[in-house]
């Protein structure tokens, strides 16, 4: 039954739009963008590419370190109150990096910026959403962090028309404006507000209902430092790093390893295809898993999928073309549950009041340990071939296939992890 708000509908669904298009503004800037800055900034200005890359990587860590903390700051203050900093922060951040004169300046800059991207990520989007759904937190989920997959196919491309059409300062004062007015106006109309001053039910049950619970029965509370301990969150945390790090990593380079077999436009329409292929896949299991289903066997599916493509990247050898899009789409098919299916794991391993704390300690240690990825597989990329990840030996050699072997070894380690959970407590 649905809880009838005036409009009809119950108001958590008007929530996870709202959390979309936080979503969509926090990938969209906070995650796609700097890619962005960093091409921009390292072609017009002549900065050392180490400098620019090393304020990126401060970006991404000072990310991950307010995406731990961000329960503690929303019971603090509040979503409402916290994600209009956030989207201040993110605004100045990115006006920052625009703006700056000399390479020390990027630092600062990356300090505001990567704080505004930590409370505009996945956390963000749990820490709304899960409050509003029990049932259909699975669905209400995958809904809204397709924002991030929608954010990347609309801001990639958009960064870089705006830039060289207006010039980066101008681009990114368009954006910050239009990010931070519709952050502060969806901040007060639909995050200000929590189901129990509505006094609604999560997913919209009408009171009387039978309370429906999906914990384990061995879930119980793990204050302090007992988490630290517990062979559940370990794996969950373990998994999600491994295979986010294997995801961000191989994504960071493949546009590059694929053009030499298809060209630059349509490796970019490869591309494109893995964020459909990531949407398709979120809403495939938001709505179609059942309650009872073992979320830890699906994570590692999907990672399995994501280590399968990886490997017909190696069979196609740098020129067939059918494998290596077999391959794009394996890859993708996995992608968007990488993000939302830790959380839902973490729905039923553990109580509620520790829920929001797993979820936002395995985002931000991810967010930590991915923000070296694209360093590391292009490092792999230098010891193993040209860079340019030309095409491979007929034995399976060279750059390009190094890059794809270490995904799938990463990928095995995500895998192992997540099973590695499975069972009850001891």
């Amino acid at each position: 039954m649905v809880a009838d708000t005036g409009t009809g509908s119950f108001y958590g669904w008007r929530v996870v739009g709202g959390a979309f298009v936080l979503a969509a503004f926090g990938w969209g800037i906070g995650f796609y963008g700097p890619p962005v800055f960093l091409s921009v900034i390292g072609e017009t200005r002549g900065w050392p590419l180490m400098a620019i890359s090393t304020a990126v990587t401060v970006h991404f860590l000072i990310g991950a370190a307010v995406s731990a903390n961000l329960p503690r700051l929303y019971r603090r203050f509040g979503a409402m109150a916290v994600t209009k900093l956030a989207a201040l922060c993110l605004a100045a951040g990115i006006l920052g990096w625009a703006g700056s004169a000399a390479p020390w300046q990027l630092f600062a800059a990356s300090v505001f910026s990567g704080a505004g991207w930590g409370a505009m990520s996945a956390a963000a989007v749990n820490g709304i959403v899960s409050p509003w759904f029990v049932r259909a937190r699975p669905a209400a989920l995958g809904m809204a962090y397709n924002g991030a997959s929608i954010g990347g196919m609309i801001f990639s491309p958009l960064w870089v028309i705006a830039i060289a059409a207006l010039g980066f300062p101008n681009a990114a004062t368009l954006v910050a404006v239009a990010m931070g007015a519709t952050m502060w106006v969806l901040a007060d109309q639909l995050f200000s507000r929590t189901p129990q001053q509505m006094g609604l039910l999560p997913d919209g049950d009408s009171p009387g209902m039978p309370a429906l619970s999906v914990k384990s029965p061995t879930a119980r509370p793990l204050p302090g430092a007992r988490l630290w301990h517990d062979r559940k969150f370990l794996t969950l945390a373990a998994g999600m790093a491994f295979g986010l790090f294997a995801q961000i990593g191989l994504t960071a380079h493949l546009f590059s390893l694929l053009v030499p077999a298809l060209g630059a436009p349509r490796a970019g329409m490869a591309m494109a295809t893995m964020t459909g292929m990531a949407i398709a896949g979120r809403i495939l299991v938001g709505w179609v898993m059942p309650l009872s289903a073992d979320r830890r066997l699906l994570a590692a599916l999907g990672y399995a999928a994501q280590l399968l493509g990886s490997l017909v990247f190696i069979c196609a050898d740098g020129t067939s073309v059918p494998l290596l899009l077999l391959g794009v789409i394996l890859f993708g098919v996995g992608f968007g549950n990488a993000t939302s299916l830790p959380p839902l794991v973490a729905q039923t391993e553990f109580v509620e009041r520790d829920m929001q704390r797993v979820v936002a300690l395995i985002v931000g240690m991810s967010q930590a340990a991915y923000a070296f990825a694209p360093a590391l597989f292009g490092l792999v990329r230098e010891v193993t071939g040209p860079a340019a990840g030309a095409a491979m030996s007929a034995g399976g050699s060279g750059a390009a296939a190094w890059v794809f072997a270490a995904a799938a070894v990463i990928q095995g380690l995500a895998i192992a992890a997540f099973l590695l959970g499975r069972g009850e407590r001891h």
